[in-house]
């Protein structure tokens, strides 16, 4: 699922190890959701959006909206 994670963690100024402990996974979930290799649960998706602050839908792409 595509994402801004990367994007939102840099400009946190943060590494994959210290967003992951924000987040409670380990580093390796980081770098799998960042590369698109995974998608989060519904849980880690709503801990994601707490840590920066913003909606869901202002971090992951919707694959399912209509009109694309």
């Amino acid at each position: 699922m595509k994402n801004q994670l990367r994007t939102l963690r840099a400009e946190a100024g943060w590494t994959q190890a210290q967003l992951a402990e924000h987040l409670g996974v380990s580093r390796q979930a980081v770098n799998a959701l960042e590369v698109e290799k995974h998608d989060p649960s519904l849980d880690l998706a709503y801990r994601i959006s707490v840590v920066f602050g913003r909606p869901v839908e202002a971090i992951f792409e919707n694959p399912y909206r209509r009109g694309k």
